[in-house]
């Protein structure tokens, strides 16, 4: 698993041959400059926030998205950051989008199979509306496709309670995520329920974060989801 942070790119290239793994390397198809990883062609890019990043003394490698992707067999790179969203930024690091174009962080170049996008906690949390974060899923998903044209893409929902347990509005965010996926073609993980669907509530760190036991249950259970979408590693 690669954690993905801006870093300053090596001098002038004509193209990405030869180039060591780490360096930036400035694409002609995109005008981004993208970071250069070994076997690209087992590589997941993971857009998400703290549920991937890691929070409360889990790691990244340790959470449930790249512990899950990395049992079945990818070289994770992780391109987010905690706090973010779609439409939320931290700081310094814009939101996903913004974060992409103006890169806060830089996705890896070349054909990489698969694209996960994960997030919505922090838009949830932040009073984002539903139509600011539908334009941003857009502007997102648009960026990456031009990125990655041959990728699968798959979009991970808003880790929440159930609505009948105090979901609240990260539950509306995830349905919303959902609506969107569903329209753009892409298959959607939902998880607006899990912490009450697998007993987590008594595995959270804080009010928002799992504790090291609770991401490992919920790789499991993604585990079994991606590979139901048959999204095991080439």
């Amino acid at each position: 698993m690669t954690s993905n942070v801006p870093a300053t790119a090596a001098g002038p290239t004509t193209g990405p041959a030869g180039l060591p793994a780490g360096t930036l390397y400035l694409n002609p198809a995109t005008g981004r400059k993208e970071r250069v990883v070994a076997a690209i062609a087992r590589t997941a890019v993971l857009i998400g926030d703290s549920q991937s990043e890691g929070a409360a003394g889990v790691s990244t490698k340790d959470t449930w998205t790249n512990t899950a992707l990395a049992k079945l067999g990818y070289n994770v790179v992780f391109c987010g950051r905690g706090g973010t969203g779609f439409v939320t930024a931290n700081g310094p690091i814009g939101n996903y989008p913004d974060a992409l174009e103006k890169g806060n962080w830089n996705v890896p170049y070349g054909p990489a199979p698969l694209v996960v996008i994960e997030g919505g906690g922090n838009d949830a949390g932040r009073g984002a509306t539903d139509d600011q974060i539908v334009a941003n899923a857009s502007r997102l998903v648009k960026d990456l496709r031009q990125t990655y044209p041959t990728a699968r893409f798959v979009m991970i929902g808003t880790l929440a309670k159930g609505p009948k347990y105090g979901g609240g509005r990260r539950t509306q965010v995830d349905s919303l995520l959902r609506a969107f996926a569903e329209k753009n073609s892409i298959p959607f993980i939902s998880a607006g329920d899990w912490l009450t669907a697998y007993s987590l509530t008594d595995k959270m760190a804080d009010g928002v974060h799992l504790t090291g036991a609770g991401h490992r249950i919920l790789s499991d259970v993604l585990v079994h989801r991606l590979t139901a979408l048959g999204v095991a590693a080439p």
